[in-house]
């Protein structure tokens, strides 16, 4: 009796394992849903409309580009001192974010927080100096 039981279980745990892999191949999901946000500084950088990324310690990460993805959430806002204009209103400055981001793809999918920094914070650090916009 128990080993009927377990081969059922069995049987029912293939049969949703089939069922998940072919709505996940169906959708072209690739991973699972976004975790928790993670918090990230550095030099924001809006050179033309529709276009941003964030340059942290880590890596370059994508905000939006024109015409194609573009993060959910409010991008922060800037003081005209912490603001290095570039192309008339667009520019980069320095800023700490809360961001959901697909880290295969360096994408942000969400920003949940956003606050400017002084741009001396990014000159300052190390990390951040050698990627100024």
């Amino acid at each position: 009796m128990k080993s009927m039981a377990k081969s059922r279980s069995r049987s029912l745990l293939v049969a949703f394992a089939v069922f998940l892999l072919s709505a996940i191949a169906e959708t072209g999901a690739t991973e699972a849903p976004a975790g928790k946000p993670v918090f990230r500084c550095g030099w924001f950088d809006n050179p033309t409309p529709g276009n941003a990324w964030l340059t942290d310690r880590d890596a370059q990460w994508i905000i939006g580009t024109q015409g194609g993805h573009q993060a959910e959430g409010d991008w922060p806002e800037f003081q005209p001192g912490e603001w290095i204009s570039t192309n008339r209103s667009y520019g980069y400055g320095c800023a700490c974010m809360s961001v959901i981001a697909d880290t295969s793809l360096h994408e942000i999918q969400r920003i949940v927080s956003a606050k400017s920094r002084p741009l001396s914070a990014c000159k300052k650090d190390p990390t951040l100096a050698r990627r100024h916009p």
